[in-house]
């Protein structure tokens, strides 16, 4: 069991010491900030690829799931002074119960249905976002969050936060991980692949559904936590559809049902647009250019292109040498 364990554990404990090394392959402080938003756009998009990637479920609403852990955290820190500690549970708890709320019966939908519902739902709190501007302060934004304060310590430099960050994005993959390798995990490919044969099983679909849609939206609420104390102000625009579906490309173009294929879509997509600014006027155009180059020669995902690319050359080199 120790022995399991100490496996599951050495992957992501290796990815945290390569994030925790890449800023100082940096010559520019600002990219510490990209690197935040990175692991951010990771935590959340980890979630959505055991949605949609594990379990086959369609989310176009999950950017809602996010704005509730950003908002939640800001009302709570900014407007009642509870404890930073609190908020971190409200975030993440009340994106969780939101989500079980919205999850019974939605989830009993399938397909584009689905999808509609999701989308549904993410235009609803969009709206409320924007028309409370009493509580979150409307489209003009929420003011005054604090920095981040944990058990006393609080976190001053960019450097600082994203090594905070990077460890939260380091213990979402390794609970994702296990969670893959476990029965939960079975479960949920199974529902991937056919439901009624998963029901047949004795998979029961209702309820795992319910779970991954749950635990996806926990780790949008963290994800939401984490960028309202670094940025400390937020506004409805950063949580409406156009960023569902930046999530949905992420899982999509970093290869879905493959727990990396959710972060280096995340870190590809959000760090793109800043080594395209030099271009200027064209760089929209490279940037769909690039995304339509990526789906039309990568399908699987650029971590499934890598994986096909080095079974064919383990492949060749096997009859080389035989």
């Amino acid at each position: 069991m120790l022995r399991a364990i100490s496996k599951s554990l050495l992957v992501p404990a290796v990815f945290l010491g390569l994030l925790l090394v890449l800023p100082s392959l940096l010559s520019n402080e600002y990219y510490v900030s990209v690197l935040i938003l990175c692991c951010i756009n990771a935590i959340i998009a980890a979630g959505l690829n055991l949605l949609m990637g594990y379990a086959g479920q369609i989310s176009l609403g999950h950017a809602a799931f996010y704005g509730l852990g950003a908002y939640a955290t800001a009302v709570a820190t900014a407007t009642f002074g509870l404890p930073m500690e609190l908020g971190l549970v409200i975030a993440v708890g009340g994106s969780a119960l939101v989500a079980l709320i919205i999850g019974i019966p939605t989830l009993k939908l399938t397909g584009h249905y689905l999808a509609m519902a999701t989308l549904g739902f993410g235009l609803v709190v969009f709206i409320f976002f924007n028309e409370t501007i009493s509580l979150t302060g409307g489209p003009s934004g929420f003011v005054g969050i604090p920095r981040l304060s944990l058990f006393g310590v609080t976190v001053q430099s960019d450097l600082s936060y994203y090594y905070l960050v990077a460890t939260a994005l380091a213990l979402v993959i390794f609970i994702s991980r296990n969670l893959i390798d476990s029965r939960f995990g079975r479960a949920l490919k199974a529902l991937h692949t056919s439901e009624k044969a998963a029901q047949i099983a004795g998979v029961d679909i209702a309820r795992y559904k319910l779970m991954v849609f749950v635990l996806s939206a926990a780790f949008a609420g963290l994800a939401g936590f984490l960028y309202a104390h670094y940025l400390t102000f937020i506004a409805p625009s950063s949580f409406g559809f156009l960023y569902s579906v930046e999530l949905l490309t992420m899982v999509v173009l970093g290869g879905m049902a493959t727990l990396w294929g959710s972060v280096v879509g995340a870190f590809f997509l959000t760090s793109l647009p800043e080594f395209l600014r030099v271009f200027e006027n064209i760089e929209i155009l490279l940037f769909g250019a690039i995304l339509v180059v990526c789906m039309m020669f990568l399908p699987q995902g650029i971590v499934g292109g890598i994986t096909s690319l080095a079974g064919r050359l383990k492949s060749r080199k096997e009859e080389s040498d035989g």
